[in-house]
């Protein structure tokens, strides 16, 4: 349940922070050619967030 429950708030999350992201780079005027990279970083991390996220939950219960 826990798994299920994870996983929905794991990708509203991302998309939000997909969002966030794609703002950011029209607000900066960011070159096509860099945006890659800044997504790649930018998911990566949130990804590390959530994993440490669940497994601090998994262990608590």
């Amino acid at each position: 349940m826990i798994l299920v429950i994870t996983v929905l708030f794991s990708l509203f999350y991302l998309f939000q922070i997909n969002k966030m992201t794609f703002a950011l780079c029209q607000s900066r005027e960011i070159p096509e050619e860099k945006q890659p990279k800044i997504y790649r970083t930018v998911n990566i991390l949130v990804t590390i967030l959530i994993l440490s996220f669940y497994l601090e939950v998994l262990l608590k219960v």
